[in-house]
């Protein structure tokens, strides 16, 4: 079976963070494993509160991982702090042959709680875009990174060609904030792949950002070029949120595993 580590903050109520991740990843048909950054206090109405994990400990936990075990894909989410990014960029250039990185640069939640440090957008960039294979930014982070607004395919078209001279392989801008409908920008370096798909309407998108980044590490890690992995991705975040799930009071999260309930008969 293949095998995808996300390096993320854990999320109390399971909808974003690690744990959708994790249930991303198994949906997919991979192997999920985990390295936890931070701990969180949250719901479906928002961020209450973070507890770091200790850089220490960070690398530990990389380390046993790599040590024991093949990883075919990483997907690195939330780190609020500098010394988190470094103790991941320091563990991943010690890794020999590391494998396809994706980095969705988690900064604010839906609640408007930032999840990252005013001090460490830049390390973030400086560590962890050079040994990203993709970045997955939706746009008020690539405003946030670029300090500009994005509002049109025209502005996420420039915004791809900046965040790519900041170091990854590929650009992945998503337009889940556009005032039409929802489409995302794949840059390869010298060409665009739109990925359009009209707005659904709903309020359960809890945890979007975080289960389609790890979509598409699930399919890099199956081996899927990187247009095939986004595209595919896309078609599973798109059910997973036709199909959100009412929990809570505010913001419900996708339903990670609608398909394979249906085939199986549970739904």
């Amino acid at each position: 079976m293949y095998r995808a580590l996300t390096i993320a903050g854990s999320d109390s109520s399971g909808g974003a963070g690690i744990q959708a991740d994790i249930k991303s990843f198994q949906a997919n048909g991979v192997f999920g494993m985990s390295v936890i950054t931070a701990i969180t206090a949250q719901n479906t109405q928002g961020v209450f509160s973070i507890q770091d994990i200790t850089p220490d400990m960070i690398e530990d936990q990389i380390k046993v991982i790599f040590d024991d075990i093949r990883v075919d894909a990483v997907k690195i989410g939330m780190v609020s702090k500098i010394e988190s990014i470094k103790a991941i960029g320091k563990s991943l250039r010690n890794i020999e042959n590391l494998p396809k990185v994706i980095v969705d640069p988690v900064m604010v939640s839906k609640s408007g709680f930032k999840l990252l440090s005013e001090d460490a957008k830049d390390t973030l960039i400086e560590e962890l875009f050079p040994l990203a294979t993709l970045v997955t930014p939706n746009l008020p982070e690539a405003e946030e990174i670029l300090g500009r607004e994005i509002k049109t395919l025209e502005d996420m078209k420039e915004a791809a060609l900046d965040l790519k001279k900041l170091g990854p392989k590929y650009v992945l801008v998503k337009g889940g904030h556009l005032e039409d409908d929802a489409t995302d920008l794949l840059y390869d370096g010298e060409k665009f792949t739109y990925y359009k798909q009209e707005r659904l309407n709903t309020k359960n998108t809890h945890g979007t950002g975080c289960t389609l980044s790890s979509a598409i590490a699930a399919n890099l890690a199956k081996g899927m070029s990187i247009e095939e992995a986004v595209r595919e991705g896309k078609r599973y975040i798109t059910v997973a949120i036709e199909h959100g799930i009412e929990l809570g009071k505010g913001v419900g999260p996708t339903n990670h595993f609608y398909e394979l309930y249906k085939k199986s008969g549970l739904l």
